[in-house]
């Protein structure tokens, strides 16, 4: 089974930056480095005029989407499993 972990390289390690309740002590791992911010919004078929209007649409939702409660979210499937 394969899970995927977020975390941020610093001072030649990798600091998870969220818990893993499926990672066992010395499991192998696969270290994928993605550049932070960088969306090809034009393989996406979004031109730069329609992602300014996306981005002003969706600041309404910055505050609601960053509060500490959506974070139930971040990990949805395992949430709804233990209801």
């Amino acid at each position: 089974m394969l899970t995927s972990v977020e975390g941020i390289y610093r001072n030649g390690h990798i600091e998870l930056t969220e818990p893993s309740s499926d990672a066992r002590e010395g499991a192998r791992v696969i270290v994928t480095f993605i550049e932070p911010n960088t969306i090809d919004l034009a393989s996406q078929g979004i031109d730069l005029e329609q992602a300014e209007i996306l981005r002003t649409s969706l600041a309404t939702f910055s505050e609601d989407w960053n509060s500490p409660e959506m974070s139930i979210y971040d990990n949805y499937d395992a949430a709804k499993a233990n209801l």
